[in-house]
Formats: structure tokens, sequence, C-alpha cells
């Protein structure tokens, strides 16, 4: 049996380690690639902090009961019952709250201290870009460190970047305005000649040496690209011991002309490279369709596959008007419409197909909401339930950078100001599952949960970044990276007309051992966060 390397408390001369065992940890846990002498962020010196009396949750060991939690510096320094508070440590008191590890966000395009905080409040320590990636990966690193983080951050390498470099000659600025800019540009959506091929796989490969975490492959976004493109890019990760991350493209109930349907494609090159590929909000790309996509998924799984899945709690996704999928033939293929569709910054639902043109050639970047099931119908909400329900189905938000009237993505006020627009899923995607499928439907336990929820988003990772595998877990040695809840009360906040109003029942929040909530309130002098790297052999 394996547990994590001990990280023991000296107080007065003696030595204290208490720790539950595990037999599936493993025997070293690396300290994340950034250090605080780099990260650029505002960094507390090392703190001890004892988290008192709540219910221990860890979904590495399995452990379910009443312990404390000793932090010393960014490591988890003790579990278990009775453990005393060193002098001078801070004590939280959790009786009737839940102690686990913080949730591990895959799906995340806030970029931005405002986006990052909201998540911070809807019990995220880690929020990762990895669907999409930006490019250079080296540059937002960069920048995340220089501008400070609350919240762990890290990226994948950019399919669409590295794409649309070669194809259309774009340079890349590591901004996810650029790359929602570029979705409609029909330039990039082709399929590449064997030298562009070779020469955006080039690109992509050095971003995997420079840290990126796997490759993000927006294929529904370039739907009618030749299929063998995409067989190469899931190489590519096999050799170089990556996952990939994809947004599939069409289904072939949607497009029976479709080169290969979605689903299958990821199945596909899975079994036949070996790759680990990761399938997307299967309930956006999926829509009525879902029980048939996670059938093959389970299929392919059972064959052996390394496949996994992701999912929201939202009947509606968000991306770029300009889109290939938001075009009008395109939406009438889903049986959607133009009404189907609303502005984002501006709340205009499109009320017809020339409308929709219109704002696809005039500003194709423009972030909308895309209706693709009706929350209020019980069939439809069943559906969303059976996609997070689905065996090992992670939970990922595919959080929205929040837009404000005088053009601005970020802010530093506390609560934000008011008339920021974004998805509801920013701020609210991870509170709305566990009211849903904890508290309401008594579908998942709490230990489900944290494993939905953190543990196996971080085991996507164990691979290509080994800091992630002390990340997921509450045991002595793992990061501590810790959410305290209130298990009667936590749930989303946010909704459509209103999606920046942050989660409740988080009542403490600690990233990398740093305070970012406590009792509730959310502190804007934390910015702890750390770039998680990835090492491709």
């Amino acid at each position: 049996m394996h547990r994590l390397p001990p990280h023991p408390l000296r107080t007065g001369g003696r030595t204290c380690v208490r720790a539950f065992v595990s037999t599936d940890e493993p025997k070293a846990v690396p300290a994340l690639l950034g250090s605080k002498a780099t990260a650029g962020v505002h960094e507390e010196a090392a703190m001890q902090t004892l988290v008192r009396g709540g219910r221990v949750i860890d979904p590495g060991t399995g452990f379910d009961g009443p312990a404390d939690v000793l932090v010393d510096g960014d490591r988890i320094a003790a579990v278990g019952p009775g453990v005393a508070a060193p002098p001078g440590a801070a004590v939280v008191e959790a009786a009737g709250l839940v102690v686990g590890p913080g949730f591990v966000d895959l799906h995340s395009h806030v970029h931005s201290v405002a986006g990052q905080r909201l998540q911070a409040m809807d019990g995220v320590t880690t929020a990762l870009d990895l669907e999409a990636g930006l490019m250079p990966v080296a540059r937002a690193y960069m920048e995340a460190a220089a501008e400070g983080r609350p919240l762990h951050y890290g990226f994948s390498a950019s399919w669409g970047g590295a794409r649309a470099a070669v194809l259309t000659g774009r340079t890349q600025d590591a901004r996810f305005a650029s790359s929602l800019a570029v979705l409609g540009d029909p330039r990039w959506q082709r399929t590449s000649t064997p030298r562009e091929l070779a020469a955006w796989l080039a690109l992509i490969e050095d971003e995997l040496a420079g840290g990126a975490l796997g490759i993000g492959v927006l294929m529904g976004y370039a739907p009618a690209s030749d299929p063998a493109e995409y067989l190469a890019v899931a190489r590519l990760a096999a050799k170089a011991g990556v996952p990939t991350f994809t947004h599939v493209r069409e289904l072939t109930e949607v497009d029976p002309a479709t080169p290969v349907d979605g689903s299958a494609e990821v199945a596909r090159a899975a079994a036949e490279t070996g790759a680990a590929m990761h399938h997307c909000h299967v309930n956006s790309t999926s829509g009525r369709h879902v029980d048939r996509v996670l059938g093959t998924l389970e299929e392919s799984r059972r064959a052996g596959s390394r496949v996994t899945v992701e999912a929201y709690p939202y009947g509606a996704g968000s991306t770029a008007v300009g889109a290939a999928f938001i075009a009008p033939e395109r939406l009438r293929a889903k049986g959607l419409g133009p009404r189907s569709v609303v502005m984002v910054e501006t709340g205009e639902r499109i009320a017809d197909e020339a409308r929709l043109r219109l704002l696809r050639a005039r500003d194709p970047g423009a972030p909308c909401l895309l209706e693709f099931l009706d929350e209020d119908a019980p069939g439809d909400r069943a559906l969303l339930r059976r996609a997070l329900a689905f065996p090992d189905a992670v939970v990922a938000s595919d959080a929205m950078p929040v837009h404000w009237p005088d053009g601005a993505h970020d802010s530093a006020a506390w609560p934000l100001p008011p008339g920021g627009t974004t998805h509801p899923r920013t701020a609210g995607t991870f509170a709305k599952t566990l009211r849903l499928m904890v508290r309401e439907t008594g579908t998942w336990s709490w230990p489900e949960a944290f494993r939905r929820c953190s543990y196996l988003p971080a085991r996507v990772l164990d691979d290509v970044a080994p800091a992630a595998r002390a990340k997921g877990r509450l045991a002595v040695g793992a990061d501590a990276d810790l959410v305290v809840l209130d298990p009667e009360t936590v749930s989303d906040a946010a909704t459509y007309a209103e999606p920046t109003r942050p989660s409740v029942g988080v009542r403490h929040l600690l990233v990398a051992g740093v305070p970012v909530i406590a009792d509730g309130a959310l502190r804007t002098d934390a910015f702890p966060g750390r770039p998680l790297r990835g090492e491709a052999r």
C-alpha cells in the first residue's frame, strides 16, 4: 500500500503525522512546477490552519467521517480525530460542515480575476482551459502569473490556434477573445494540405514541450475537416503521453453528411491510437441524443479505450455567434431556430435568420447563448441528469468571461460591479450540480460528489502533469486545496437574467493553504494561484 509522502508538522521538537492509508495513491507527489519566487502573484508566508470537527471526505481513500485536517503551508500535514492546533495556528470550526478537496475544473475560459472569484465561490480551487487552450502557451502562463490569480491555472495546446496560425497566417496572442473571433473564419475550417498538417502538428508539439496540459481540439468548429487529421492529432497525443480534450463535431442524427459521427470519432481515435481522449460537455454537444452518445462511449470504455467524459447542469451553451453550428441551416438540423440564440452582451434574442446572418457577418466573435434543452421540461431535465450520472463522468463548467457594458472583461472590485454578463455556468456549475445530484435527488452521495468534482478530474491529468497527483485528495502530503461547505444550503444563485450572482454555501476555501474564502466572504487580497504545467514525454 502507498500513501502520499509525509509532510510532518514540527511543534516543540516533536513530529506529528496522522494519515489514512490509500491503496491507489502514488508513491511520490512532486511540487507544482511553479514556485512562490516565480509565480508573480501575492503569496502569504507559510501558515498553519486546523480545520476542526467537520465531516471529512477523501475520495482518494474513500474515507468519510468526522476528523480534523491540519494544513501546514501548502500541504496537508495531518488528518484524523483529535488533531491538536499548534501554537499560533488559525482554527476553522467545521462542525456541521463537509470538508473535502477543492474542485478541479478541466474546462474554464474565464482567464480573469473576476471570473476566478466567481468560481472560487462555487468551490473551485483549480481552473484549467483544456478544451480550447491558448497559444502561445508560454505567454498564457506568463501573463496569468504576472496578473495574479486566486485559483490555480493551466492551459492545453490549442489545436484551433495552431491551425489558424498555419491556414490563415493569424498571429496568436494567447487571448480568448482572439480565439472567439477566429471561430467564424472559414479559412481555418477547411482540410489541411499534407504540408499544412505537418506544420501545425509541429506547432502543437512545441506547445506540449512548453508545458501545455494536453491538446484542446475544437473539432465542432471545423466539422467538415478530414477525420484523418484528428487521428493524426491522437497519434501525436499518444506519442507524447498527453490527453486530448475534444469539442466533438456534429452527430450523425443532426447531420447525416458529416464525415464521421462526432462522438464515435473520439471512441475510434482512442481505440486506434491508444491516446487518452476526453469528451467535453457531452450534454451540449449531444442534446436529446445523449443516451445514444453515452452508449457509444461506454462501449468504447468496455473495450479498453481511455475515454473520459464531462458534463454541466444547464440546457443552454455559450460560444461565439460565428461558430459553424450557429449557422441557420445547422440550427434547423438540430430542431432549433434563431430564437434559440441570445446575445450575451445585449440580451437580444435573435428574431429571424436574416438578423442572425447579419450578426454572424458583422461580429463573429460576439458571445451568445444557445438554448438546446428546456430546463423547465421534465424530460429535458432528466437528460441533463443522465449526462451527469453517467459512470465516472466529471463535472466541468465551460465557464465564460464576464463582459461589462463599458467593454471591460475583468474587475478588481468585489462584489463585482453591476451589469456584468456571462453564462450562469461561470458562477454556478458546481453548486448547482451539488444541489441537483446530492441535495434534491440523492443521485450521488457526498463522497461520490467529491469524486466527480475533485478526484476524477485530477486523475485525467496524472500522466501529463505529475503535480496533479497531489490534487483531488485529502490525505497527508496532498495539496492544501480545500473546500468547506454547508451541505444543507450549498446552491447556485446565478440565473440567465443575473448570471454573476455568486453561489452560496461555500464557507471556506483554501488554495495552496491560503484562505481565499473565509466564513463565506471572499478575500480580495488573496492571489495564491499557481501554474499547473504539463510534462510531455
